[in-house]
Formats: C-alpha cells, structure tokens, sequence
C-alpha cells in the first residue's frame, strides 16, 4: 500500500512517544517536537522541500486532533474546563485556524520554516525563564473581541502546526482565569483549531504533484499513524513522571533544544 522504508516507521514512532511523553511531563503540545522532527525525516527520504514543511504542520495538527481527545476527558475530569468560554471561542478559532492554513500553503517553504524558527526560540526562551503569565482581574474581551482573540490565536497556531495552548494560557490567564482552568480550557481550545487546520491543509495540498502516496492534502498518513500510536501512550506516562522528575529543570533543558531547533531553522535546517 505505501513504499514506507521500516526506519521511516520506527523515527515516526520515536517521535510520537518523545512528543506525548513531553506534553505529560511538562504540559507543552506536541507540535513544537512533532514539525521539526517530521521535517528532518521527510527530507531525509527525499521528499521535495517544496511540502515537506507544509506536510509536517498539517500532518502535526491532525496528530493534536488525536491527543486532544484524551486530554481534553482528563481535563473535563478535574472540572478544569469552562465550557461556556470555549462556545464563545471556537468560532474565532475554528475560523482563524482554516485562515491560518490558507496563509500557510500561501507561503514559500523557506519563509515558513523562518516563522516557525523564530517562534520556537520565543518558545525556548520563555520556557528557560519559567515565569508565569501575570494573572489579572480585568475580565475577558466579550463578544466580537474574544472572537477576534480566538482568531489570532487560530491563525498562528496552524501556522505553526500547535494545538495553541502556548498562546491560549497566557491570554486566559492575563484576564484573570485561574491557571488550572486556564490550561484544561487551553487543552480544549485545541481539538477546534486542530480540526479547522487539519482541514484546511489537507484542502490546501489537494492534489499537489508532488505530493507522495499515502497523502490527503498536506496530512501524511503512514506519519499521523506512527505518531499516534506511541503519543497517546507516552503521554501518561509523561504525566506520571511529572511527579517523580524535575520539571522545571526539564523544562528549561527542553527550552535550550527549542532555541536550538529554531536557530537550526533559520539557518536552513
């Protein structure tokens, strides 16, 4: 069915677990492991760099549609979501992720990976700080405001093929949600922006020639599988581990190799 080389099989299910084992551990998405590790395999199996960019955002945000599922039960679980907030959000999410993928496919593959560079080095180094968004009392943008919020924020998220919750956090979080609700109701956020993006970029890369087989759009299908069924597990054991391990020094470790990723892609990967 697909020419898939074993390796191929095996680096797709290595970076699943090491992406759903560091979303338990340190709560971060996946995406911001999953999109330079698929890039770095695909060119290695002589993909064109014309997709390969595209197809590792788009293959990342259908892998979040996964996950998301979990976390968001075990999210729901703890009480930590407010459902009432994430209603007045999604359309601006689902909205502003289908634009996201549309700028996305509308950029060159250099550009893109330049986006994405600088974003994991603001990534790392906030990470490296550890600090965490200043909470305040001022209340949530209401209507067309939060709405507009929610688009941004779907907008850079299938840009850079996350499932948000690095932008979503610090939003709710400024206009005074508890940190614990906060992340759940974040956790949440992303099953609508990864679902409007995974459709936008599979209608995005619709049919291009060099697309390989085993392709919808910019979605790559033997690399979603291998992805999926490692991360879904590794992501509780992560989470266990979150217990036992220093996090914060992990996570400040893992800033460094996401500023050195970014620099990687500015560089030209």
């Amino acid at each position: 069915m697909w020419n898939i080389p074993a390796e191929a099989w095996a680096l797709f299910a290595l970076v699943g677990a090491l992406a759903g084992f560091l979303a338990g551990l340190l709560g971060i998405g996946g995406g911001m492991v999953i999109v330079p590790a698929l890039i770095l395999i695909l060119q290695a199996q002589g993909e064109s760099p014309e997709v390969v960019t595209h197809m590792a955002i788009g293959t990342s945000l259908a892998s979040i549609l996964l996950t998301s599922a979990s976390s968001i039960r075990t999210h729901h679980q703890h009480g930590s979501v407010d459902w009432s907030l994430l209603a007045r959000l999604a359309p601006g999410l689902l909205l502003g992720s289908l634009v996201g993928a549309w700028i996305a496919d509308a950029l060159p593959a250099r550009i893109l990976q330049l986006v994405i560079g600088s974003f994991a080095i603001w990534t790392g180094l906030k990470m490296w700080r550890g600090r965490k968004p200043d909470q305040l009392d001022q209340p949530l943008p209401a209507g067309p405001r939060l709405a507009a919020a929610g688009s941004v924020i779907g907008i850079a998220s299938a840009i850079f093929g996350i499932g948000g919750g690095s932008l979503m956090v610090p939003f709710l979080s400024h206009h005074g949600v508890r940190m614990q609700r906060a992340i759940g109701t974040a956790a949440a956020c992303g099953f609508p922006i990864a679902a409007a993006g995974t459709a936008g970029f599979i209608w995005a890369g619709w049919g291009h020639p060099m697309l390989p087989a085993g392709s919808s759009g910019y979605v790559f299908w033997p690399a979603l599988l291998g992805l999926a069924v490692t991360s879904l597990v590794l992501a509780h054991w992560g989470a266990r581990a979150a217990h036992a391990l220093p996090a914060a020094r992990l996570k400040q470790i893992f800033g460094v190799l996401l500023v050195v990723i970014g620099l990687r892609f500015l560089g030209g990967v």
